[in-house]
C-alpha cells in the first residue's frame, strides 16, 4: 500500500490531549504556544495542569483511553503512558482513531512494534513523533552545525555520557520507563546520530545491577556500549544512574566529538564547550542563536507552516539503535567476575 501523505490540521488551534504523567509531559510547553491548545486529559491529574489552566472546565477529562481517542475534537495526542511497555500499542490505537501522536521515549520496546509504529503513521496519513529534541537545544544545535558544516573533517570518534541520579521512586521494573538502556542511553544515541550525524552500523552494550540499593531490584544502574558508525568510525557510551546530587545538575551528560582536523565536545550538562580547529582553541561554542524548538516545529508542521528536521526514519533511528543494545546485553550476560581476595 503506498502512503498516504500526512493529513494537515488547517487549524487556528491545534488540539492537545494529554496521556499519562510517567515522562517529560508538555503541559507546561504548551503554555507558550499560541497555536495549541489542551483540550483533554486521561491518568492525568488536573492539579498537574498549569495553573492558570486547573479550573478550566472547557478541558475535559476522559476516564479511559478509549474515552479520548472517541473524542472528536482531538488532533493530537501526547502519551506519556503509565508503563511504557504498553505505549507501542496505545500509539498504534490513537493512530488509527485519526490523531497525530507525540510519544515520550522509548517510544518503542521492540522493533516490531517500532516498525508497526511507522508502517500505521504511513497508512493513516498521520503523524507519529518521539519526543526527540536533543538535538535541538542548545549547545547540541550548535555542535550538529559544526559537525554538518565539514569544520572537524572525518568524524573518526564519539565519545558521550547520560548520567540521572539514582531516587528511590526510580522504577525497578524497565517495562515501566524503558530502563539504564532504553530511557536513558537513548539520549546519548542522539548526539551519535543526530548532532555528530553519523549513522551507526552496529553496537554493543553491557550492563550491570551493581550500585543498585535494592538488593532484589531489577534496575541496572550502569551500561557500556561500543558503537561502529557507517563511516567506519567509532563511538563508546556511558549511561548511568549515578549522579551524585553534588553535580547540580539533573542530567549530567558529555559528548565529544572528534575528527580529523578539530574536536568539538560539550560538558556539565552543556554548561561548558570546547571547540579545536588544527592549531587554533577556539574557546566555548557560540550557542547563542535561537533553539529550533522541537514541539514548536512538531505543532507548526501539523498546521502545515514548517518541515520536521528529520524523516521518521531517522528520529526514531537512535530508538531502534537502544532496542538492539538492549538485545545485544541481554544475550551476552555473563556471570560477575569475583573479587580479588
Amino acid at each position: 500500500m503506498a502512503a498516504r501523505p500526512i493529513n494537515k490540521i488547517n487549524l487556528i488551534m491545534l488540539r492537545v490531549a494529554l496521556y499519562g504523567t510517567n515522562g517529560h509531559q508538555i503541559q507546561n510547553a504548551l503554555v507558550s504556544q499560541p497555536g495549541a491548545r489542551i483540550a483533554a486529559i486521561c491518568e492525568f491529574p488536573r492539579g498537574q495542569l498549569p495553573p492558570p489552566l486547573r479550573d478550566d472546565t472547557a478541558i475535559r477529562e476522559h476516564p479511559t483511553l478509549d474515552a479520548l481517542l472517541a473524542d472528536p475534537n482531538i488532533d493530537l495526542v501526547s502519551l506519556c503512558s503509565p508503563r511504557r511497555a504498553d505505549q507501542a500499542a496505545q500509539a498504534i490505537r490513537a493512530l488509527r482513531a485519526g490523531k497525530h501522536v507525540l510519544a515520550e521515549k522509548p517510544c518503542a520496546l521492540t522493533e516490531a512494534d517500532l516498525d508497526t509504529i511507522i508502517r500505521t503513521a504511513r497508512e493513516t496519513g498521520r503523524a507519529f513523533h518521539e519526543m526527540a529534541g536533543t538535538a535541538f537545544a542548545q549547545p547540541y544545535l550548535a555542535m550538529r552545525e559544526i559537525a554538518r558544516s565539514g569544520r572537524l573533517g572525518e568524524i573518526v570518534q564519539i565519545i558521550a555520557e547520560k548520567s540521572y541520579p539514582y531516587f528511590d521512586a526510580r522504577p525497578q521494573d524497565e517495562a515501566v520507563d524503558g530502563g539504564i538502556i532504553m530511557q536513558n542511553a537513548i539520549h546519548a544515541l542522539r548526539f551519535v546520530e543526530h548532532v555528530a550525524c553519523v549513522p551507526i552500523a552496529s553496537i554493543r552494550a553491557a550492563e550491570t545491577t551493581l550500585g543498585n540499593p535494592r538488593p532484589d531490584g531489577g534496575l541496572r544502574m550502569a551500561a557500556s556500549f561500543l558503537l561502529t558508525l557507517k563511516n567506519g568510525g567509532l563511538a563508546s557510551i556511558a549511561a548511568n544512574y549515578l549522579n551524585p546530587r553534588g553535580t547540580k545538575i539533573w542530567g549530567d551528560e558529555s559528548l565529544k566529538i572528534i575528527g580529523t582536523l578539530g574536536i568539538v565536545e560539550s560538558r556539565g550538562g552543556g554548561q561548558t564547550t570546547r571547540l579545536v580547529i588544527g592549531d587554533d582553541d577556539l574557546g566555548p561554542v557560540d550557542a547563542t542563536p535561537p533553539e529550533c524548538g522541537f514541539l514548536q516545529t512538531l505543532l507548526a508542521s501539523l498546521q502545515g507552516r514548517a518541515s520536521m528536521p528529520f524523516s521518521i526514519e531517522d528520529e526514531l533511528s537512535p530508538t531502534r539503535w537502544v532496542i538492539r543494545a538492549k538485545q545485544s546485553a541481554t544475550q551476552n550476560l555473563n556471570p560477575p567476575t569475583p573479587p580479588f581476595q
